[in-house]
């Protein structure tokens, strides 16, 4: 009878504990998911789950081990040996997440961080570390939702300042200072600019610009548009947003 009332306590400890992990995952993945990121409600809850009870089992295999060796023979176990490959495993599901867009800017790092989160959620609640895990939530929300509206607000210009990537065809060689000027007087920060040689087009010769450059967060994308599509030397202009 006590085997199986312990067998019942641990049974129900076990069940708690890949509860818990479930249910802060979703909070971390919901983050994501109203973000509309690769990796949402589904994937967080089944690594913090998954991560949870391999480490479960990771430390009862080691008690079992433990208590049921034999006089005279040592056997030792490290309880968290396979939980310390789970963080390296996680290693690949972030890598597939980061990806390199044309314009040389990088995404998706917060939400491999997240799917490592996610897995490091699981193995603190099933190392018994409640506490810590939501802890560990709660600081991750306030730093991704709480935190960057504020310094958007009142922290230093740089970081009140959004990216994009634009690409503009200007008619003549004297244009293109034009356009610099107008942009510049603007409040925009050129960050890198490169000059194609002129392309002809219907008998006219254009000159491609690629700039990089910051603006004011919060200006909306249609306003910048039509903004720089405003200055008269300007013919064409494409905008793409750096996140």
């Amino acid at each position: 009878m006590e085997f199986f009332s312990a067998l019942e306590i641990s049974s129900f400890e076990t069940f708690m504990k890949l509860t818990i992990a479930a249910v802060l995952s979703l909070v971390i993945g919901l983050e994501r998911e109203l973000k509309r990121k690769p990796v949402g409600l589904k994937t967080s809850m089944v690594i913090a789950t998954f991560s949870c009870l391999l480490t479960i089992i990771s430390i009862e295999s080691a008690y079992i081990a433990e208590s049921s060796s034999n006089e005279g023979v040592n056997i030792t176990m490290d309880p968290l040996r396979l939980a310390a490959q789970i963080v390296s495993g996680i290693g690949f599901l972030g890598a597939g997440v980061i990806l390199k867009r044309g314009n040389d800017s990088i995404s998706g790092l917060t939400t491999a961080a997240m799917i490592w989160g996610s897995g490091g959620i699981g193995i603190a609640v099933a190392a018994g570390f409640y506490i810590e895990a939501l802890t560990a939530v709660l600081l991750v929300l306030i730093g991704i939702e709480v935190i960057p509206p504020l310094l958007f607000r009142f922290g230093p210009k740089r970081l009140r300042q959004t990216e994009a990537r634009l690409t503009i065809f200007v008619s003549g060689e004297e244009a293109i200072s034009e356009v610099l000027e107008e942009l510049k007087h603007s409040g925009m920060t050129i960050e890198d600019l490169s000059i194609l040689h002129p392309e002809q087009q219907n008998g006219n010769l254009y000159y491609k610009l690629s700039i990089r450059m910051s603006y004011a967060h919060g200006k909306e994308t249609i306003d910048l548009y039509r903004e720089i599509s405003s200055i008269s030397s300007v013919k064409q202009v494409d905008i793409e947003m750096i996140n």
